[in-house]
């Protein structure tokens, strides 16, 4: 079974609608002992980072989360779910994240400098696979288009780089660690290249 963790923020009835399709048993849930007995874990995510993180530590799943990448067990987080995976965020002050990844989550406005590309990153963008033998990539070729929404990226995460995408800067699209993997785009929005890589995150 696969379970998308439930704690007020993200797009949960497209991302369960998209597993569903490709026939996964599939809960979404706080419940950590649903969390501790699934096979795999997904951490959707949208908003501001402080305010998601404190929703997932109201829930109680933290230490849950913490116990289960411990074992082993394959973590996907997308969009903020991928965000909060990372040591810290600079999102509206300074917040500390899961840190199950190295790197710090930054405006993409500072660095964008005087071009004429706007924030947020919105749209479809093509991904350059830094490794293309990663196991989340399985059915994904260089150039595949996968759709981005957001305004910060990680940044100090050379390290776990899956993949990336151009947009001014380099935009790390996909990282990950051992266990614990995340996409900066969302699968569930990006036709059949994302259910290709959600299908891979099903076979790990």
């Amino acid at each position: 079974m696969t379970v998308i963790i439930d704690y007020g923020v993200g797009n949960l009835f497209s991302l369960s609608s998209s597993l569903r399709f490709l026939g996964a048993q599939t809960a979404v849930t706080s419940d950590p002992a649903i969390i501790a007995a699934a096979d795999r874990i997904l951490l959707p995510g949208v908003g501001a980072f402080g305010d998601a993180m404190a929703k997932l530590e109201a829930t109680g799943v933290i230490p849950v989360l913490n116990g289960q990448v411990a074992l082993g067990k394959p973590l996907l987080g997308i969009c903020l779910g991928m965000q909060m995976l990372f040591a810290e965020s600079l999102e509206y002050g300074h917040h500390k994240g899961l840190g199950y990844l190295p790197g710090c989550v930054c405006p993409l406005s500072e660095d964008l400098g005087g071009t004429a590309l706007k924030v947020p990153h919105m749209g479809w963008n093509a991904l350059d696979l830094v490794q293309p033998a990663h196991p989340l990539m399985k059915y994904t070729h260089a150039g595949d288009c996968v759709y981005f929404v957001h305004s910060y990226y990680a940044k100090d995460c050379d390290d776990s780089l899956i993949a990336t995408a151009e947009y001014g800067v380099t935009v790390p699209a996909a990282v990950g660690s051992g266990c614990v993997m995340g996409t900066q785009f969302h699968p569930e929005k990006s036709g059949e290249v994302g259910l290709k890589i959600l299908r891979a995150f099903l076979e790990l």
